[in-house]
């Protein structure tokens, strides 16, 4: 499809180097590659237990993102986990210790989580298009609603899942297709196991909070093409939080 952005493969570095680690990030999800580039070298060993990582501006440098979206990944991988921070002449960020998780995914979850994702974008792609064509005034107005709800949740995970559901499968139901909200709520319920396994910090639902914003205001604005590119970003920012974050992954 014409103006798509590219293939979420296409530009992303094999990490098989430290330097590959380092390598500059796209924009439009610079936030959650970073975090889904450090977890995943954590997770692979290219950064060792113990580790320091570069310091804040050499980073910010060499992965060419603003220090406050550093700051945000680092936030979210301390949270996670998977680094820790110590202040003092010889401090700075440092890779944690592998913990196993307490009750971690299963073998067949983790060989299947990226065909979710997959499921996930092909149908709300779609969503995004035929909302934009169709939706109804009362519609997105119920639906900056959720997404308001959703800003004032973003230190419950529990009420923003629920209020994030809401908002996707009301997207579908904008559609007028109930097979599409049928699909929906079946992707989002795969979904929901999936992330039960990662951290889940402010930093990163603030940033996919966003993401909705810019979704909803291009389907108000019958932009079919800019709902699907912003949907896009954001499916592909939850894949490469999960892809950083999800034990084993």
């Amino acid at each position: 499809m014409a103006g798509l952005p590219e293939d979420r493969s296409a530009a992303a570095p094999i990490l098989t180097t430290p330097e590959a680690v380092f390598a500059p990030v796209r924009s439009y999800t610079a936030f959650e590659e970073t975090v889904e580039r450090l977890g995943t070298a954590i997770k692979l060993g290219l950064l060792a237990p113990g580790s320091r990582l570069p310091a804040e501006r050499e980073l910010c440098a060499r992965l060419g993102i603003a220090r406050s979206t550093l700051r945000q990944a680092l936030t979210a991988l301390g949270q996670s986990g998977h680094v820790f921070a110590t202040r003092g002449r010889r401090g700075g960020t440092f890779v944690s210790d592998p913990q196993p998780p307490a009750d971690p995914p299963s073998p067949q979850m983790l060989a299947q989580w990226r065909e979710t994702c997959d499921q996930r974008l092909a149908v709300e792609l779609g969503v995004a298009m035929l909302a934009a064509e169709r939706a109804e005034r009362a519609d997105l107005d119920a639906l900056d609603e959720v997404a308001a709800t959703l800003e004032e949740a973003l230190e419950d995970f529990a009420a923003y899942r629920q209020a994030d559901i809401r908002l996707h499968v009301g997207l579908a139901e904008a559609t007028r297709s109930p097979r599409l909200v049928a699909a929906v709520t079946e992707v989002q319920g795969a979904m929901t196991d999936l992330i039960a396994y990662i951290a889940h910090p402010p930093q990163v639902l603030s940033s996919s909070n966003a993401q909705h914003r810019r979704v909803l205001a291009a389907v108000r604005e019958r932009d079919a093409m800019r709902a699907v590119r912003a949907m896009s970003e954001h499916l592909q920012g939850t894949e490469h939080v999960l892809a950083g974050l999800l034990p084993g992954g």
